[in-house]
């Protein structure tokens, strides 16, 4: 399995409409091979930002590499640019690949 993120720094007041964007995309990832899942998760509260992580889990890095050169991934992020005013700085992409799971019953 590979786990990849983006983590957001969302400028304080920003944080419905940043969810908004992302709840209203259409993110091609159920048609991609390798593709498991996706979360949108939301994290703590400073002063000027609000943390927020994508993540999503592949069943291979190179089920994620050809996601990223493909077709589908150009269609999703096609208006990415258009949403920085959202941010603070740029986001920063973390990729790990599962050395352990474990799952419940």
């Amino acid at each position: 399995m590979f786990i990849a993120m983006n983590r957001f720094k969302v400028k304080t007041g920003s944080e419905a409409e940043f969810e908004r964007i992302w709840r209203e995309r259409d993110s091609h990832l159920a048609e991609v091979p390798g593709f498991v899942s996706f979360d949108l998760l939301k994290g703590a509260t400073k002063e000027d930002h609000t943390l927020y992580a994508s993540h999503s889990l592949w069943r291979s890095k190179s089920a994620f590499e050809d996601w990223t050169r493909s077709e589908a991934f150009r269609a999703a992020h096609r208006d990415a640019g258009a949403n920085k005013v959202h941010y603070l700085g740029h986001p920063e992409f973390e990729g790990f690949e599962a050395v352990l799971s474990q799952r419940g019953a």
